[in-house]
């Protein structure tokens, strides 16, 4: 049956909807992130934006907060699902090295035999902006990954502009999905600090209505209490992150250039001024990607490399193979004929006193024969790709002693 991109994908993602969405190999923790985004919101809009409603004049106005909380909670999924659901900029591996950056190479072993073989270099020099780089070969996708591309260990491809491998969306963070991961991430963080506000509003009421403490409002509203502490530790996170993502696009840098390079070293080809890099990642084109994961798979012919100094076609060496087994085997059989033949004669000499035409087999076939045999032991533990000189002796004998072995078959018969 016809198969398509997705069924045999080599890297470790997993598809969904007939390979329409694509998720990293840890695709299971994106249900845990969207539970830790919408159960806070449930939490916060039936016991705090519930009681807002009339809170504010005119008195519908209330229900603005929770009409808020629910859209920004809808808006931060949907970034989450563009930023873990699609490729990230996937970079398509090749079924066979380049060609044109084989190199062939001779190796002279102890012996004084000469093997040819072929190697790849490890390094490529590119230029980018008019610095010259060097781009590593990937052993695993079978090609020179293009300048900030890296490869992902964990979903097993090589990803342009390579940011990092995010566990809580399920994806790698790439050329594709960075715009959707900084925006759902500065987006989480907005949602933390209105949600931490509001329910401090809810608190601060409460103390202004019943004329008590803040304790007392608290005991009064425990599940405000609850989700401003949430907010707070989430905050550290998202909150975090979303200021040294801020830093990195100012900079035009990915967080593994950030943490693979020293800061003396670090590169700044890329950087084209503050308002620049902004503009590349909020305004610029998402590239199309270069998969396309439902079409099917045409069958490319495999490609077979011819190395200095061999002349024969793949097709041509498997046949003389077969010539020589086939050879061999016929030797051998005419080997053991003779073998049985001489013990025939023996035979036939120590029961018999009469005269009779006896068939002379020549010490040398003989031995022959005990070396055919010997081959036959050989090549039955071993392979077909060894020469031995005893094979032409048996193709020789084949020819002067078949017609001695039918004589004597006849002679035989006319005695009885």
């Amino acid at each position: 049956m016809t198969k398509r991109v997705f069924q045999a994908w080599k890297g470790s993602n997993k598809f969904i909807l007939g390979g329409r969405l694509i998720f990293g190999p840890d695709a299971r923790s994106v249900p845990v992130t969207v539970l830790l985004i919408i159960v806070p919101v449930i939490l916060f809009c039936v016991f705090v934006a519930r009681h807002l409603r009339h809170e504010f004049s005119p008195s519908n106005a209330g229900y603005a907060i929770m009409v808020v909380a629910i859209l920004f909670t809808v808006y931060v999924l949907i970034l989450l699902f563009f930023t873990s659901a699609r490729d990230p900029g996937i970079v398509p591996r090749n079924s066979h090295p380049p060609e044109e950056e084989l190199r062939y190479e001779t190796t002279v072993s102890a012996d004084g035999r000469q093997t040819p073989s072929v190697q790849i270099p490890r390094t490529k020099e590119v230029i980018v902006n008019g610095v010259s780089f060097r781009v590593k070969y990937c052993d695993t996708c079978m090609l020179y990954r293009p300048p900030r591309c890296s490869h992902c260990s964990i979903c097993n491809n090589c990803v342009e502009r390579f940011d990092h491998h995010c566990p809580w969306v399920g994806q790698c963070i790439g050329l594709r999905n960075y715009r959707y991961f900084f925006m759902f991430v500065s987006s989480s963080t907005l949602l933390c600090i209105y949600v931490f506000s509001i329910s401090a509003l809810y608190i601060k009421i409460l103390m202004d209505d019943q004329r008590g403490t803040v304790w007392r409002a608290m005991r009064e509203s425990p599940c405000s209490v609850v989700l401003m502490a949430y907010c707070f530790i989430a905050l550290w996170f998202v909150g975090g992150l979303t200021g040294f993502h801020l830093y990195l696009i100012s900079t035009n840098q990915t967080t593994y250039e950030n943490f693979r390079y020293r800061p003396s070293s670090r590169m700044v080809v890329y950087d084209r001024g503050c308002v620049n890099n902004f503009l590349e990642v909020f305004c610029s084109k998402v590239k199309p990607s270069r998969n396309n994961f439902r079409a099917f798979i045409e069958e490319v012919p495999q490609r077979s490399v011819t190395l200095p100094g061999t002349t024969r076609e793949p097709a041509e060496a498997e046949d003389d193979t077969g010539t020589r087994r086939q050879k061999v085997e016929d030797d051998l059989d005419i080997g053991d004929d003779l073998m049985n033949i001489s013990q025939r004669c023996n035979a036939a000499e120590a029961n018999d006193d009469q005269p009779h035409h006896t068939l002379d087999v020549d010490q040398s076939i003989l031995g022959s024969a005990e070396r055919a045999a010997t081959i036959r032991t050989e090549t039955r533990h071993g392979s077909w790709g060894r020469r031995s000189g005893s094979w032409d002796i048996a193709a020789d004998v084949a020819n002067s002693n078949v017609k001695e072995s039918r004589s004597y078959a006849t002679e035989k018969e006319g005695r009885g």
